[in-house]
């Protein structure tokens, strides 16, 4: 175990943790951000989608070490507590969660491809958000997604 600093939603966090320790294991059991969630373990499903440095990146997949100083943000960060981010008031609109464990990440995602790509494609979506999503709402998180450029155009 040695020392870490990380940045988590605009807080430094000093911890002790193995170097090899995934970021997920560091959010969730170090940190207490369970919003992200595991999933498969090797970066495939994408329930671990976090940002870093405003990239979207799978948490399983990166130690605490090769975070460095790059801040990472969460799904808890995402909006101001009692707010709705724009993403999730269209998640809720085109009633996207059905047993919502993937919700997070593909959040995460979309939050990220539309940073990107502001009117997106239903091809840049496909492209982006690669999520699986076992319960198989993909053409309400297209819509949902349409939904949230949309409203992001309109303001």
């Amino acid at each position: 175990m040695t020392k870490q600093r990380i940045l988590v939603n605009g807080k430094t966090r000093r911890l002790e943790a193995a170097d090899d320790t995934p970021l997920l294991w560091v959010l969730r059991d170090h940190i207490g951000l369970t919003g992200t969630k595991y999933g498969c373990g090797i970066g495939l499903c994408g329930a671990c989608s976090v940002h870093l440095d405003g990239e979207v990146i799978r948490s399983c997949t990166i130690t605490i070490t090769d975070v460095g100083d790059a801040a990472i943000t969460t799904i808890e960060a995402i909006a101001p507590v009692g707010e709705t981010h724009p993403v999730q008031a269209a998640w809720i609109a085109e009633s996207v969660p059905q047993c919502g464990y993937c919700q997070s990440g593909m959040i995460m995602a979309a939050i990220a491809l539309l940073a990107r790509v502001p009117q997106p494609t239903d091809e840049d979506i496909n492209a982006a958000v690669t999520n699986i999503c076992r319960c198989g709402t993909y053409p309400r998180i297209r819509k949902a997604i349409h939904r949230a450029a949309r409203n992001n155009n309109e303001t």
